[in-house]
């Protein structure tokens, strides 16, 4: 049940920064409230499951790629006082002006630095954190490869990369079922809401063609990382993946 017109084997929609960023302009104001309502909840299950990962480490020094309106970031903030300095990197000024505003709200806007910059090429010296995370983002970058190269650069020796991604199911009726709901119930609530068609029919071509996880794990290891994972969420409609530099 893999559409015809999107191969399976990596990015296969217009990605290209000039192209991503003012359509996440656009769809700022009404993300969050889409994002929750478009998979019924189960994010915030998600990025609690992504925190969870950095418990028993300590003073970590975190970067949050894509960070979008920063729940990610909010999250492994207040996951505990091991996460003590954060920057978040979005290529939106729309998405991270609700950001800042968000961590302002909580009291956590001393503990972050937020940069303007594509994820793929962010200029931030090498070898400088502790652990780098990324929420739904890699999908919408040019390529993949090289923002795993970029993740790999940032990364200490040691470090930890937690990407959280939206993946395909592997087959049955919970495939079928997740595919139609791709294809016609988002772009319809998506439109409703937000008043962007393309954005949410990009949504759902971003996610056919994106790598499947054993694609994505090989690419990972491509890219340098070892003790690479992959676990499902949710019937395998998302994915954390793990890989230490």
């Amino acid at each position: 049940m893999v559409r015809k017109d999107i191969p399976t084997g990596g990015d296969a929609v217009d990605t290209c920064p000039s192209c991503v960023g003012p359509m996440f302009d656009r769809i700022a104001p009404t993300y969050d409230l889409l994002n929750h309502l478009l998979s019924a909840g189960r994010d915030y299950s998600w990025r609690r499951k992504v925190t969870a990962q950095l418990r028993g480490r300590e003073a970590l020094h975190i970067i949050d790629l894509a960070t979008g309106t920063g729940d990610l970031l909010i999250s492994l903030l207040r996951g505990g006082p091991n996460a003590t300095r954060a920057v978040g990197v979005d290529i939106s000024e729309s998405m991270l002006g609700i950001c800042r505003k968000k961590l302002q709200r909580r009291g956590l806007a001393d503990r972050v630095d937020l940069v303007r910059a594509d994820a793929s090429a962010t200029s931030l010296p090498g070898g400088s954190f502790d652990v780098v995370t990324m929420a739904f983002g890699i999908r919408n970058t040019a390529d993949a490869a090289a923002t795993l190269a970029e993740i790999h650069r940032l990364l200490k020796p040691g470090g930890m990369a937690l990407i959280l991604e939206f993946s395909l199911p592997d087959g049955g009726v919970v495939r079928w079922c997740y595919l139609k709901y791709l294809r016609w119930v988002v772009p319809r609530i998506g439109v409703a809401v937000s008043g962007d068609r393309y954005a949410y029919r990009y949504l759902d071509k971003s996610i056919e063609g994106f790598y499947r996880p054993q694609a994505f794990r090989s690419l990972m290891q491509k890219a340098g990382f070892r003790e690479v994972s992959a676990v499902p969420l949710t019937f395998g409609v998302a994915s954390i993946y793990r890989g230490m530099k």
